[in-house]
């Protein structure tokens, strides 16, 4: 076993299977389309923390960023607020971290951009963003969902700190890091 710092979740257990079983029509549903349920289990992905500065029209924003560090595919995680609230976790179920430090901060200062373009390209002037790892690396807690009637499970996923479903990103980095760990 592994001992990590994660941040505290929001759901439980008993809240992650009330929301991967659902109730009535969704229930049936769920149970016809993918299978009964058969276990459910935590998981926790690697977040590099950043302090990240944007400067644009002379106002500078600083915010508190993370990254996931197996992969950067994953999108960036807010930590405003959230820092002080983590626990000490003993799990097996948690993959290890693989980008450098230059490496996650150039694509944490490119995810920043990539955002701030999206939400108005226009409304920037002399943009600069810097970004400093703090030391920090933080754990973020998911829970998973194994059904399915045959041989390949169907898996859910969902962050246990904002209590939402996860796509294609997430399921992709946790079949793998099953992958290695069978192998």
């Amino acid at each position: 076993m592994t001992a990590i710092r994660a941040l505290r979740s929001n759901m439980t257990r008993e809240e992650a299977l009330q929301q991967f079983c659902g109730r009535g029509f969704s229930r049936w549903l769920r149970r016809v389309a993918f299978g009964p349920l058969h276990s459910v289990a935590d998981f926790y992905i690697p977040f590099r923390v950043f302090k990240v500065a944007i400067d644009s029209s002379g106002k500078c924003h600083t915010r508190l960023m993370a990254l996931e560090s197996v992969t950067g595919s994953l999108d960036l995680y807010s930590l405003d607020g959230h820092t002080d609230d983590t626990v000490e976790v003993k799990t097996r179920n948690c993959v290890k971290p693989q980008l450098s430090d230059s490496e996650a901060c150039e694509m944490v200062v490119n995810k920043v951009r990539r955002l701030l373009y999206s939400e108005g390209f226009f409304r920037l002037r002399d943009l600069r963003i810097t970004a400093e790892a703090i030391g920090q690396e933080v754990h973020i807690p998911y829970w998973v969902a194994f059904r399915g009637n045959g041989i390949e499970p169907e898996i859910s996923i969902v962050d246990a700190i904002r209590r939402k479903p996860e796509g294609a990103k997430v399921r992709r980095l946790l079949e793998q890091w099953l992958a290695e760990t069978q192998a």
